[in-house]
Parts: structure tokens; C-alpha cells; sequence
């Protein structure tokens, strides 16, 4: 048994004792905790529950998937442009464990999510009954908690616990097995919401002392940068951010999981970091003199080799996990707790100043990626088409205000260099785990979850095929997302690695593809294949004046490759422009 499943709790009573059944003790526990919309496929070990959900539509809405890996990606998608828990309930067994990939993401997404399971009745444990797999100890490795309930008394301090840790301190996705026979137990039921429990810290204590020498160190820098990655938006720091850097003049780059905390626009946003982000924060990390990493893990697609990254500088790390402080790149001044909380201490303590020589450096190395990569990006002269173009014919009539709900490779890539974001929570995309097959359920539940938000899904057709079964989500429950697939007939990342890395040899990554746009009017979608740049601008502006669901195929050049690039294991400063 795990340590924390026994953790004593504290709570706020919501509800006067009534004696009713296990499932639908799980339903009303949900209504409390302001779920009105979850995700699932029912099957026999959750069966009692689904009885209950079917008594309770007005209040609580399930949306029936067509498989379980979607549910959890939905679920990510509700959660990451909403701030809220999303939900995913399945059976057991295959049930169970096809929900594992989207835990998994969530995890090192930092993602709130309560995954809910049925088991088989408690008796029948470990005797390999049908359907039965041991999904919390497969769970264990990729889940911030997990437990398995057999009482059907347990299920409201589980719950109410499950909630609390999935969205308290750095959120996570937890999981919860409930047996059978626990579904169909009595109890006397009170729900009581969770407020803390014993020997967890979710959020650290500021120490000032900290704030004060990080101020120091900025005030003295003469040529400082920040990287900010997730923990701001997690923390709706963004406010505070903005601040920090107009403030000190800092020029500032972002994580692909930071991306839109900032507006694109915004004279001191340099870029995005990492193997394939901009060349000049990426060159000038290894220049800097003070790098302030906010609410990023130095990830190693952000740091390349770890042995010459930022070595020069003196670092500065805002973080609200202790176990990311020094696990990667020595931080000289760590400041553990909440980014918002830090960065409002941090504020009056900085000096009003600028740095427009070194920001002239980082606009000197963007004219230089500008000509040589972003040009012929977005406004190509080849014949074919390029993924840049459709981001900037998708910018152009979003105003930028759109939610970009990205799968991954290339277009993934593209998606994140080329899209404008006015907004935050605009950019999501499945970071630390690369899911493909994560962008169209996700985008289902970002639009179910931000109905008044337009929702961009781009897909490559690699990805696109993972999950494509969704279609029939979106048509049975009537979602108005936009599906872009950007199709180049190939798995395009791993043929771009294989282009430059394996002599050409391309193995296993070319696609013969099905007709897109004749599956999707199967589905009862709209859709529409464009094959030539003159057709690119009406298209999209179709399919934005849409009030339903609808389908873009681009056909895109079969070999662009996407650059910069910084080859693996590379140092940032060894950023290839081709």
C-alpha cells in the first residue's frame, strides 16, 4: 500500500448525511466538486456508475468517446484551456489501461486530471479474473496519486483527496480504482471537500532572503534573459510576468508549454527555445550573464548538452517543485512557491532600467532566421505548399485569437513558431510525452470546455489516424472544433532525422493515406481538400465562418523540413539555420 493513501486529510463539509449506494455516491461527489462534464466508455466494471450517470443528465454531462486514450486526451484539453479538473472514467482492464498514455502525458504536462476506473469485485482480486489488471500498480509510475477503493464508505474522503491533489501545488492526473462490489455497497454519504493533507506540501513557503538575491542579480545584469515555460499559466502569473520584465527591460523566451502567456506581439517576447525553436534565444542562451528560468524544468529538448549549456551565466530558478531545482541545470538562487506569489515579491524589488543593446542582438539574429528559414516559411516562392503559409492564412483570419490545439512533428513545430497568440491559454499541444494522436480529442474537450473560443486543431496525417475515430465523437456530440490536417505524406519528423541523420533512408515513415475529406463526410463533417496556394485563403476563411464542425485536408510539400534545428545532444549555440 502506498504511504500517502493513508495521509490523514482536512475538509469542509458540503453535504448532510444520506444513505445511498456507492455509484451513486461517486456521481454526487463529482457534482460537488463542479464536474459538469466527463469523459468515458462504459463497460461492465463501471457499469453501476453509468446507471446513476444516466438518473443524473441534467446535472452532470457525459460524453462518450470512441476509445478510451480520447477520453483522457479530451479530459487534458477541457483542463488545459479551462484551469479546471478534467475527468475520464473507463472500465477495467483494457478500459483501464487504455487511458494509461494520456495519464502519462498529463503527468509530465503537469495537467489536472481524476481518472476513475472500476475494478473487479473486491473477492475476485488477484485471481486473473476477466477483465482484471492490476491498474494501479501499472498507473503508479505516471500518476501524482493513485488509490484502490473496496469500501463503498471510502469513496467520498478518496474523491474529495483525488480532487485536491490533482489540482493542488504542480497538478497532476491521479487515479482512482473502485471495485465493484464498492460501486454497489452502501453508505451513509457526506461529502466534505478537501483542504490539505498531512505531511504534503503543495505550494513551498517563499523565503524572501531568496526574492532579494534574485533581484540582486537581475539588477546587476547587463545582459539578462528569462525563460518562462507552464508554471506561469498554471499559476496565471501572466500579469505578474509581463510586469517583471517591462519592468528591468528583460528580454523574454518561452517553452512550447509556455507559449501564450505573453503575447506574440509583445516588443520584449524573443521567441521559443528548445531543439526547434528561434534561433536568437537559443544562440544568446550561452551568452547571457543572469538566466531567470520561471516555471520551466529545463527540459532536454530546451538545454541540448547539459554540459555547455548557459555555463556563463548565473542562474536563477523560480519553481514550485523542489524535485526540479538543481536536477538538471544548477540554479545559483533558487526561489521555491507559487510563480505569481514570487514574481508579485519579486517586483518592487527591481530596478527600472532597459537593455536595448542586448535586445538589438536578439533582433539582429531574427533578421538572420528571417531570411534564411521564416521567409520562405511563410511566404514561400516554391509551387507546393508549406505549413508555415496555412498558420499564417489561419492567423490572418483569427486575428491571432484563436486556440491552436496541436498534435505531434513537424506541423507541431510549425504550429508553435508560426502561430500568434492575443490570448493566453492559446497553445496547447502535447509536450514532455509527444502523443501523437493527442490533438483531436484534446481539441474536443478545449472547445467543450471554452464553447465561445474559436478551436484550431492542426494534425499531421500521421497523427490524425491515431484517433481518428473521434470524428464520430464530434459529430454525435455536436463540437464546432476545426480540424486542419497537414498532409505530407510521410511521418514528416522522423523522415526529416532520417533525411539529415540516416543517408535518405526512409525507413517505414512514407504514408499511403486514406481519402481524409470522404472519411470526414462519413462522419457528416463538412470538409474540404486543398491542393493549390490560390485555394489556401478561401478555405480557411470557410471553415472559420462555420458554425459546426469542419474539415481542412492541406496538401503540403512532401520533404520540407523544419529548422532551425539543433541536432540531438548538440549544444543550443550549435542551432542549424539548414
Amino acid at each position: 500500500m502506498k504511504e500517502t493513501q493513508t495521509l490523514e486529510t482536512k475538509s469542509t463539509s458540503l453535504e448532510t448525511i444520506e444513505r445511498i449506494c456507492g455509484s451513486e455516491a461517486i456521481v454526487k461527489c463529482l457534482i460537488a466538486e463542479g464536474v459538469d462534464i466527463l469523459y468515458g466508455y462504459p463497460g461492465g466494471a463501471i457499469m453501476p456508475v453509468y446507471d446513476e450517470l444516466y438518473k443524473y443528465q441534467g446535472k452532470i454531462h457525459h460524453v462518450l468517446t470512441r476509445h478510451e486514450q480520447g477520453a483522457a486526451h479530451a479530459a487534458q484539453g477541457f483542463a488545459r484551456i479551462s484551469g479546471r479538473v478534467g475527468v475520464a472514467m473507463a472500465t477495467s482492464g483494457p478500459g483501464a489501461t487504455n487511458l494509461v498514455t494520456g495519464i502519462a502525458d498529463a503527468q509530465i504536462d503537469s495537467t489536472p486530471l481524476v481518472c476513475i476506473t472500476g475494478q473487479v469485485p473486491s473477492h475476485l482480486l488477484g485471481s486473473d479474473a476477466f477483465q482484471e489488471t492490476d491498474i494501479v500498480g501499472i498507473s503508479t509510475p505516471v500518476t501524482k496519486w493513485n488509490h484502490q477503493v473496496t469500501k463503498a464508505s471510502e469513496i467520498p474522503e478518496v474523491i474529495a483527496k483525488a480532487f485536491y491533489i490533482a489540482r493542488s501545488g504542480r497538478p497532476g492526473p491521479v487515479l482512482i480504482d473502485i471495485t465493484k462490489d464498492a460501486q454497489f455497497g452502501e453508505l451513509d454519504f457526506k461529502y466534505e471537500k478537501c483542504t490539505g493533507v498531512r505531511s504534503y506540501i503543495p505550494v513551498p513557503k517563499i523565503n524572501l532572503d531568496s526574492v532579494k538575491a534574485a533581484a540582486d542579480l537581475i539588477n546587476s545584469a547587463k545582459k539578462p534573459m528569462v525563460v518562462w515555460g507552464q508554471g506561469i499559466i498554471l499559476s496565471e502569473a501572466e500579469k505578474e510576468l509581463k510586469a517583471v520584465i517591462e519592468k528591468a527591460g528583460i528580454p523574454a523566451a518561452w517553452t512550447i508549454m509556455g507559449a501564450s502567456a505573453l503575447p506574440t506581439s509583445h516588443p520584449l517576447n524573443i521567441g521559443m527555445v528548445g531543439m526547434h525553436g528561434n534561433y536568437a534565444p537559443n544562440k544568446l542562451t550561452n551568452e547571457c550573464d543572469v538566466l531567470i528560468a520561471i516555471g520551466m524544468r529545463f527540459d532536454d529538448r530546451v538545454t541540448g548538452d547539459l554540459n555547455t549549456y548557459a555555463k556563463q551565466a548565473k542562474v536563477i530558478h523560480f519553481e514550485i517543485d523542489p524535485a526540479e531545482v538543481n536536477k538538471n541545470v544548477h540554479a545559483d538562487v533558487a526561489v521555491l512557491g507559487d510563480a505569481k506569489a514570487s514574481l508579485t515579491q519579486l517586483l518592487p524589488l527591481l530596478n527600472e532600467t532597459s537593455h536595448d543593446a542586448w535586445l538589438q542582438e536578439f533582433k539582429d539574429l531574427y533578421a538572420i532566421e528571417f531570411e534564411n528559414v521564416i521567409k520562405n516559411d511563410i511566404n514561400p516562392t516554391k509551387e507546393g505548399l508549406t505549413m508555415g503559409e496555412v498558420l499564417k492564412e489561419i492567423n490572418k483570419q483569427s486575428e491571432g485569437n484563436a486556440a491552436i490545439v496541436s498534435d505531434v512533428g513537424q506541423h507541431q513545430m510549425i504550429a508553435c513558431r508560426y502561430s500568434e497568440f492575443n490570448k493566453t491559454k492559446s497553445n496547447i499541444t502535447s509536450g514532455g510525452l509527444g502523443t501523437m494522436g493527442f490533438a483531436l480529442p484534446a481539441a474536443m474537450g478545449a472547445k467543450m470546455a471554452a464553447p465561445e473560443r474559436e478551436v484550431v486543431a492542426i494534425i499531421g496525417d500521421g497523427g490524425f489516424q491515431m484517433n481518428i475515430q473521434e470524428l464520430g465523437t464530434i459529430f454525435q456530440q455536436k463540437i464546432p472544433v476545426k480540424i486542419v490536417v497537414l498532409n505530407n505524406e510521410f511521418l514528416g519528423m522522423v523522415r526529416q532525422w532520417q533525411q539529415l541523420f540516416f543517408d535518405k533512408r526512409y525507413a517505414s515513415t512514407e504514408m499511403t493515406n486514406p481519402d481524409f475529406v470522404t472519411i470526414a463526410k462519413g462522419y457528416y463533417i463538412e470538409a474540404k481538400r486543398v491542393t493549390k496556394r490560390e485555394e489556401l485563403a478561401d478555405a480557411v476563411k470557410e471553415m472559420m465562418a462555420s458554425k459546426e464542425s469542419y474539415f481542412l485536408e492541406v496538401c503540403v510539400e512532401k520533404e520540407d523540413n523544419v529548422f532551425p534545428m539543433i541536432p540531438s545532444g548538440a549544444s543550443v549555440s550549435d542551432i542549424r539555420l539548414s
